[in-house]
């Protein structure tokens, strides 16, 4: 991989990197404690409040997910291992990358 598309998978990395931080920031009002206020809310707005924190969690889990992946992609292009697959060694295609700069596999390992 030369170094101008190293560098432009780099920013695309980044970009999405900088995303995820601007949606942490997004959802940590909808990860808090949902207060037990018998006046203010009926039952069922808690089991409502309770079920958003939940989806909140698990959205910020799958964030943190990402996050991961795209940073191990950041390493391997400084390792000059970016853009090949884990299974057959093949370059990954550029559009997959563009799509998926976290994916390890190229299409036809993909696919099985």
């Amino acid at each position: 991989m030369d170094d101008s598309l190293a560098a432009e998978f780099r920013s695309l990395i980044e970009a999405r990197l900088h995303a995820l931080s601007g949606e942490d920031v997004l959802g940590e009002a909808g990860k808090a404690t949902v207060e037990l206020d018998q006046q203010a809310v009926g039952r069922l707005s808690r089991m409502d409040a309770l079920q958003n924190q939940a989806m909140a969690k698990a959205t910020g889990a799958r964030r943190d997910a990402e996050r991961g992946r795209l940073l191990a992609a950041l390493e391997r292009l400084d390792d000059g291992e970016f853009g090949y697959c884990d299974d057959c060694g093949d370059e990954i295609a550029k559009g997959r990358l563009q799509l998926d700069p976290a994916a390890l596999k190229c299409v036809d390992c993909a696919r099985g």
